[in-house]
């Protein structure tokens, strides 16, 4: 029996149907799922900032951030690249990192300095879309210099995230929210937008990442558990502190680059097509940027 509605077959029934579904590897999913998981978690930042449930908001912001930091990550290990993923990964960024940040900040502390705050709000999504362009434009070109595997050019996404949610740590600490603070947050906010799209060198911790010596392993751990600890019993103290010092740190990291890969410095080895993993699918370290 026909139905009143055929299916579109332009060039027959057979040539419109289209590639034969097959199964898709559950493993292959895990790291999709991370992404749409990190997604839901920076909306729901923005839906509790809107309910001035703020310590709620500014925590979904920071799982949305790690969340969107590892898929990639994931999707190596398990060798579960997608262009489906890089695409997803690639909206679930701006989101994360751009759009859901500000939303919460504006929410909080930039609304109170009227039209300069939104401005404020605007300039640093903008800006952490930029970057993200910019990072799938180098990707795509294949190509890295060899500072390239120790440095990020400018502040990474996940990162700028962290750092423009300071006004808000501060708020939680004691800081009054009104004009006479919105102002220098709303400053601060675009200050750290021009980060992200800025083309200072960050020491990204990638070297630190091929092995610790054995005599540092204890001691490494112990640090580790200190930091969680503190970062469980005093939140906002240890995330303040945390991001006062990553900024500090980003004028030692700029100048080590510059004795080493600046002008004057040894000649670095030719740029290189990177290898699959650097650019592969799902991007690198730098991927979230």
């Amino acid at each position: 029996m026909q139905t009143p509605f055929p299916p579109y077959e332009p060039d027959g029934p057979d040539m419109g149907r289209g590639p034969r579904l097959r199964e898709i590897p559950f493993r292959m999913l895990i790291p999709n799922l991370i992404t749409v998981l990190a997604i839901c978690a920076g909306l729901t930042g923005i839906r509790l900032a809107f309910e001035n449930r703020f310590e709620l908001a500014v925590a979904m912001v920071l799982i949305a951030a790690f969340l969107d930091g590892i898929d990639g990550r994931v999707a190596r290990l398990l060798k579960a690249q997608s262009k489906f993923g890089a695409q997803m990964d690639s909206l679930a960024d701006i989101v994360n990192f751009g759009v859901a940040p500000a939303l919460v900040l504006y929410v909080f502390i930039l609304d109170q300095a009227r039209s300069f705050g939104w401005i404020a709000a605007i300039v640093y999504a903008i800006a952490a879309g930029l970057r993200l362009a910019r990072f799938n434009v180098i990707s795509e070109s294949g190509v890295k210099s060899a500072w390239q595997k120790y440095y990020f050019v400018g502040v990474p996404a996940p990162a700028g995230a962290f750092l423009v949610l300071l006004p808000i740590y501060f708020g939680f600490l004691g800081m009054p929210i009104d004009k006479s603070t919105a102002f220098p947050a709303a400053a601060y906010t675009m200050f750290i937008g021009f980060l992200l799209v800025s083309r200072v060198p960050v020491f990204s911790g990638k070297g630190l990442g091929r092995g610790v010596r054995r005599d540092l392993v204890m001691p490494f751990i112990l640090i580790a558990v200190v930091y969680v600890s503190l970062l469980m019993s005093f939140t906002w103290e240890t995330l303040t502190l945390t991001a006062i010092v990553y900024l500090a740190s980003l004028p030692f990291g700029a100048r080590a680059w510059s004795k080493k890969y600046g002008v004057g410095a040894p000649r670095a080895s030719s740029p290189k097509p990177a290898d699959a993993t650097d650019a592969g699918a799902r991007g690198d370290d730098n991927r979230p940027d």
